[in-house]
């Protein structure tokens, strides 16, 4: 869908935090309002995020993009996305920091509509929030539960802490790292985090491991599955 204007049309309501709405009308006023970069909509509710600071939300946020994109780049049938619009349910249509699809061509369960839309649960889902009372670890943890979403992971930046879940019997349990600190889902063979590096921003030994992974038993016998889809 093509924005075409700055300000709502006379004839749609502006898109306002809070207000209670179906997901047919949250896009409709989303729509009208091109210059609002970031809103969902979680259990009927539209959220409209603060601007987005350096330290606290833009730094963690390209780091995770990169840590995504180097794993995607080396997966066929498997793309990452950046703030990308997500339909899941009539009432909620999330648009997260980050996410790991896998194609439907793959096997994935989302699939790209025809107006460009990921429709769906992708199969992996990150957020940055500011602390461990964003709704983030909340609201939409909960949504994304329901839905099926396999793993979410929550970076709490004033915490200092990250927290990967993962869906099992319908609920999500938090993973524990190794012995080394490392984090690895079950979805993504060779999808490992090394969480001390990210919280220390030393981004080159985070993409580092993530290399060392990929090309693995593991990842190759994923990506042999993938491919014979």
């Amino acid at each position: 869908m093509e924005r075409m204007s700055d300000s709502p049309s006379p004839t749609t309501p502006a898109l306002v935090n809070g207000d209670r709405l179906t997901r047919r009308e949250f896009e409709r006023r989303y729509e009208a309002m091109p210059h609002v970069k970031k809103a969902e909509l979680i259990e009927g509710t539209v959220y409209m995020p603060s601007p987005v600071q350096f330290e606290s939300h833009g730094e963690p946020h390209s780091a995770i993009i990169g840590w995504l994109f180097a794993y995607a780049a080396a997966t066929p049938h498997v793309s990452a996305g950046d703030n990308t619009t997500v339909r899941l349910d009539l009432d909620n249509e999330p648009q997260p920091d980050a996410l790991l699809r896998i194609s439907a061509d793959g096997g994935g369960q989302s699939h790209i509509s025809d107006d460009d839309y990921v429709e769906g649960p992708p199969e992996l889902i990150v957020e940055i929030a500011h602390s461990s009372a964003a709704y983030d670890l909340h609201d939409k943890k909960q949504v994304y539960r329901r839905n099926g979403v396999q793993e979410y992971v929550v970076w709490q930046i004033e915490d200092e802490r990250l927290d990967w879940f993962v869906l099992e019997d319908g609920a999500y349990l938090t993973l524990s790292p190794d012995e080394d600190g490392h984090l690895a889902g079950r979805t993504f063979p060779g999808l490992v985090l090394d969480v001390g590096a990210l919280l220390h921003n030393e981004l080159d030994a985070v993409l580092s491991l993530v290399q060392q992974q990929v090309g693995g038993d593991a990842h190759q016998a994923f990506v042999n599955q993938l491919n014979e889809r």
